[in-house]
C-alpha cells in the first residue's frame, strides 16, 4: 500500500513511518512543510498528486493548555484539517484513520470507556478533537477513529523524558496521584495502526497499553525500571493548577480490539521496559 502519514516529524508519526516500512509499504511522511492540512485546496491537491491508497492522520494540535486560549487555531489543525483530509479521501478513494483522545470524555467514568459511550470533552483540545471525529463522519461513510491516551516514543517530549530528567537533576520529584489510565508506547500504537489500516474493519476503536495506572505509579515504574534512586511525592490535581482540566479517569477499553481479532497491545510495564531499551541505543 501507498500510505500517507500526516505529522511526520512528530511522536507517533516517526513509528508509524518505521513500522510501515517493515511491513512493507510505502510511506509517505507529509510534515507541515509538504502539507498544510489547514488549507483546503492545498490538502486536497496534494493528496489527488499522491493518490495513496490510505492516510494516516496522526498530525494535531496537542498542546492542551495553549488550546484554552488559542483555540481558533487548535480547531483549524485538529478539525478542519480532518475535514479536508477527509475530502481528498473521498476523491480519491483511499483509506483515512484519525488518530484522538481520551480527551474526548469528562473523566469521570468509574470504569473503561467503551467506543460508543457519550463523548463530553472538558476542554478545548477535546472539543477540537471530538469536532475532527465529527467532521470525518461527516464526510465519510468508512473511516478509522483511534483514540488514545498518554503517549510517549523517543521521538517526543513526554512524561517518561520529564521524569528521567527531573529525576536525575532533584532526586525527588512530585506526581498527581488522582488521575488514572493507561499509558501509551508509540511503537505499539504504531503497529496496531498499520494492522488496522491493513483491514477493512472500519469504525471507532480506544488503543492503549495494558493495564491501568496513575500518573504517581507510572513515575515510580519509570524510575524502578530506569534503576534511579528517586523519591516521589503524591500530590493532588490542585496542588498542580494547569489552564486546562485534565480528565480524572481515562482509562480506553480495548475490546473491540481482541473482539475484531486484531492484536491487542502488551501491558504498559513491559512496553516502558521496551521504550527504555530502545532510547538507550
Amino acid at each position: 500500500m501507498k500510505v500517507v502519514v500526516t505529522g511526520a516529524a512528530g511522536q507517533l508519526g516517526q513509528d508509524v513511518l518505521k513500522e510501515l516500512e517493515r511491513k512493507g509499504h510505502e510511506g509517505i511522511g507529509a510534515g507541515r512543510e509538504q502539507l498544510d492540512i489547514t488549507n483546503e485546496e492545498a490538502a486536497i491537491a496534494f493528496i489527488e498528486d499522491v493518490r495513496p491508497d490510505a492516510i494516516l492522520h496522526c498530525a494535531a494540535y496537542t498542546n492542551v493548555d495553549k488550546a484554552e486560549e488559542d483555540e481558533d487555531n487548535a480547531y483549524k489543525v485538529n478539525a478542519l484539517g480532518t475535514e479536508y483530509l477527509a475530502k481528498a479521501a473521498k476523491k480519491v478513494g483511499a483509506k483515512l484513520l484519525y488518530v484522538s483522545t481520551d480527551y474526548v470524555f469528562d473523566g469521570n467514568a468509574k470504569e473503561p470507556y467503551e467506543v460508543d459511550h457519550p463523548t463530553s470533552p472538558l476542554g478545548a483540545y477535546g472539543r477540537t478533537k471530538l469536532a475532527g471525529e465529527e467532521l470525518l463522519k461527516k464526510n465519510l461513510d468508512e473511516f478509522f477513529i483511534v483514540r488514545t491516551a498518554w503517549v510517549y516514543g523517543i521521538y517526543g517530549n513526554n512524561f517518561v523524558k520529564t521524569m528521567l530528567r527531573l529525576g536525575e537533576e532533584r532526586g525527588e520529584v512530585g506526581v498527581v496521584h488522582d488521575q488514572v489510565g493507561s499509558p501509551t508506547y508509540t511503537v505499539d500504537l504504531a503497529a496496531f495502526i498499520v494492522e488496522l489500516i491493513e483491514s477493512e474493519n472500519y469504525g471507532v476503536y480506544h488503543a492503549s497499553n495494558e493495564g491501568i495506572c496513575s500518573w504517581y505509579e507510572f513515575a515510580v515504574e519509570i524510575f524502578k525500571q530506569a534503576g534511579l534512586d528517586v523519591k516521589v511525592n503524591p500530590l493532588t490535581s490542585d496542588k498542580f493548577p494547569r489552564p486546562a482540566a485534565r480528565p480524572k479517569y481515562s482509562v480506553l477499553s480495548k475490546k473491540k480490539i481482541t473482539e475484531q481479532g486484531f492484536t491487542p497491545l502488551r501491558d504498559w510495564k513491559e512496553a516502558l521496559a521496551a521504550y527504555l531499551e530502545e532510547s538507550k541505543r
